[in-house]
């Protein structure tokens, strides 16, 4: 990854007019680490608050969206999501530990 490189960050809301069943989350998370495996991405949950974020590397925006709409969670509508297009303009060279 380099500096002037284009992502995407997904904001994840929690509908909490819907139930989850057993398996949500965990068809969720399969989702997810198939497309961690293709590109980068992070992603993780907010303390305290009933959603997350997922940073990644798309083509474009249409991309971005088309895999936002495959997850699970988002496909049943238990989250709703905004997307955003975001420019790296700062990269540590070297983080210690990681």
């Amino acid at each position: 990854m380099e500096k002037g490189d284009k992502l995407f960050v997904r904001i994840d809301y929690r509908n909490n007019n819907k139930k989850f069943e057993t398996n949500d989350f965990d068809d969720h998370i399969d989702y997810l680490e198939k497309i961690a495996a293709e590109r980068f991405f992070i992603g993780g949950g907010f303390e305290n608050k009933k959603g997350g974020m997922i940073i990644f590397k798309a083509k474009n925006l249409k991309e971005a969206k088309k895999i936002a709409k495959k997850d699970p969670l988002i496909k049943k509508a238990l989250y709703t999501y905004k997307i955003y297009e975001w420019n790296l303009v700062l990269l540590s060279e070297k983080i210690e530990g990681y």
